[in-house]
């Protein structure tokens, strides 16, 4: 049966509903009904092994997205209103480039807050069945998942205090809640990770590191047998001077803990002329990182406090590492055999029937060393896999969330590394700045107008674009309906210099000629969350100052955490991004043309902006060309005359 065009329109609103999780999904077919479904024919050279290898595996890739809280539309809708009222504070003061104790608190115990925790995997045996086993980890979570969803709704209640120069713009502005993933087969990634990992690199991003720090994650690093090394990734958009600073203030929080910094990325010219970036870590990088991690392995070598004051357990005991490696081959090594992928958890070591620390059976000594990879999404860590082998040997890209399951490599012989998949940790962090800092997907955050309204606060977001205000093109614009008894005159607004979160999208909208389909207005949802996609993918440079410690650029007061001087180094024209990654393809297909004012009621994303939560932000440079043309058949209609 054909079906009309607004059923083919329900349906597709339908469907982003369900994937957002505002809406639930459809009932399965039972009975009569399931049975009647017919099953595709083969496909020719596939055989029925081949089909239910692809459908376990797209089965494992849906246990594995993430879980996050469900935005309240009161929330929704109040944000909004209030992103159209709230003056934004123009110029921005000097504080909007630091990061205050009210934005990330330090510790968990600071005004009387709860503490948050990390879950940690409930103790095994290798007697226990797997059911057994997934039963505790299951009844672990849930009391994990309650006392952690009681903690953050009580942070969020809270009233929100804020420092004197931004008071009179946020103090009618309610505090966000905090997201953190809640699915337990994410969780799992973790355990795994971390229990097969004698060294773990803590990946941290240099133009916020403390968000990628929460204090939950710190109290679990230090709770782990194994050594632990903070790696700050993006350090060439940060600037050296930033991410000295950061290092210092970060040696001070954490004594004794290794911190190194690292680039994963070297700009190669084409031949075309255009400038791409390609997976490479410089010399000095390199030797740093390595130089750390064989330092880490020394102290593995050597017994703990409890052994070396204990002669009898001293002679007993050794090393649960491998003894020898070679770690000059590990700082040349190159070829096609670096990146070699190797699956699964270690089995069961053997035991060689010595006495352990504690008397009992020690295992033999491994046969490689392992280093673990883990950090929140859009980290850097599978791009940093990729600037150490050479090559792309997993997939990165823009969107957080590519690496579903953890892999194992070699780097060399004696060297295995495991990426482990970015989940977002709890923490006392509001929503905005997690979608600042890149953990969270854009396709997954529906109050747009409040993450535009607080980004605005930190970076004069229409001088970046070079925004003309929405007034003065209202105010130029003339009515030529046919004027009719009982027709309202258009409410033109005067022309105004301030500035508020729905003006910039309003702005931005107008700039890229984007408007809804039935009423021609701009779309700000599909602009709001360009701007978004943009920010959070570092398509722009920003960075954040220490605590206490002011810019000491002078000629920058105005711009926030924009980096606008680097950006007038490297001549960023920031109109001409292509906005592919905010799902503004070339398809015109069905549905795709539908006006984002009703979905904007829903609380959705406007446009497309769902539908790609896989798909975006690929890390192929040569593919991110400019897109030049109009983006959608209707913008013709908005050329001024």
């Amino acid at each position: 049966m054909r079906r009309s065009g607004k059923q083919r329109k329900a349906e597709l609103q339908h469907k982003r509903a369900v994937k957002r999780g505002d809406a639930p999904p459809d009932p399965k077919p039972t009975g009569n009904a399931k049975r009647r479904r017919r099953r595709p024919p083969p496909m020719a050279g596939h055989t029925q092994q081949t089909r239910d290898i692809s459908d376990l595996a797209a089965q494992s890739a849906r246990k594995l997205q993430s879980a996050f809280l469900r935005l309240d539309p009161q929330f929704l809708q109040l944000t909004k209103q209030l992103a159209s009222e709230i003056p934004l504070v123009r110029p921005l003061p000097v504080t909007a480039s630091q990061l205050a104790p009210d934005d990330i608190p330090l510790t968990n115990s600071a005004d009387g807050l709860e503490e948050l925790t990390v879950p940690k995997r409930p103790k095994w045996r290798y007697d226990m069945t797997k059911v057994e086993v997934e039963a505790n980890e299951e009844g672990l979570f849930r009391r994990w998942l309650a006392k952690t969803d009681s903690a953050v709704h009580a942070w969020h209640a809270a009233p929100a205090s804020h420092n004197d120069a931004s008071q009179e713009v946020v103090a009618h502005m309610p505090r966000a809640p905090s997201h953190f993933e809640r699915n337990l087969e994410v969780w799992r990634q973790l355990w795994r990770v971390t229990e097969i990992s004698e060294i773990m690199l803590c990946l941290l991003d240099s133009r916020c590191p403390l968000v990628h720090l929460p204090p939950s994650l710190a109290t679990y690093l230090a709770s782990q047998n194994s050594k632990y090394i903070l790696v700050l990734t993006k350090v060439d958009i940060a600037g050296p001077v930033c991410v000295a600073a950061w290092i210092s203030y970060l040696e001070s929080q954490h004594p004794g803990v290794r911190i190194i910094q690292v680039e994963s990325y070297t700009e190669q010219a084409t031949a075309q002329g255009h400038a791409i970036s390609r997976a490479h870590i410089p010399f000095p990088f390199r030797e740093h990182l390595i130089h750390a991690l064989r330092e880490a392995h020394n102290e593995l070598l050597e017994p703990p406090e409890r052994v070396r004051a204990d002669p009898s357990k001293k002679s007993r005991w050794r090393p649960s590492v491998k003894r020898s490696v070679d770690w000059e081959a590990v700082l040349r090594a190159s070829g096609d055999k670096v990146g070699l992928t190797v699956g699964g958890a270690t089995a069961p070591q053997p035991t060689d029937g010595e006495g352990n620390n504690d008397g009992g059976e020690t295992p033999s000594e491994p046969e490689f060393l392992t280093i673990g990879l883990i950090g929140q999404p859009n980290v850097g860590k599978s791009s940093l896999l990729n600037a150490l082998f050479g090559a792309s040997k997993v997939r990165a890209s823009r969107t957080p969330g590519k690496t579903k399951h953890y892999q194992t490599l070699f780097w060399t012989p004696d060297v295995r590394l495991v990426d482990c998949p970015g989940l977002v940790l709890p923490a006392y962090v509001e929503m905005d700045m997690q979608v600042l800092c890149g953990t969270l997907p854009i396709s997954r955050v529906s109050a747009i107008p409040y993450c535009v309204h607080q980004i605005a606060q930190r970076m004069p977001l229409e001088r970046m674009f070079n925004l003309t205000h929405p007034s003065f093109t209202e105010s130029d614009t003339v009515d030529k309906r046919t004027w009719r008894a009982g027709m309202k005159a258009s409410n033109r607004r005067p022309r105004s210099s301030v500035w508020t979160a729905t003006d910039i999208m309003t702005a931005y909208a107008l700039a890229k000629g984007w408007v809804t389909a039935k009423a021609g207005r701009p779309d700000v949802n599909r602009a709001g969350n360009a701007i978004l996609r943009i920010v959070a993918e570092g398509r722009i440079p920003w960075a954040f100052w220490p605590p206490d410690v002011k810019n000491p650029n002078e000629e920058d007061n105005g711009a926030g955490i924009w980096r606008s001087k680097q950006s007038q180094e490297h001549e960023l024209d920031i109109m001409s991004f292509d906005d592919s990654g905010s799902d503004l393809g070339t398809n015109e297909g069905e549905g795709s043309e539908e006006d984002s004012d009703s979905s904007a009621e829903n609380g959705s994303h406007g446009s497309r902006a769902e539908l790609d939560d896989e798909s975006d932000g690929e890390e192929n440079p040569e593919e991110n060309a400019p897109i030049i043309g109009s983006s959608s058949r209707f913008s013709a209609l908005s050329i001024d005359e």
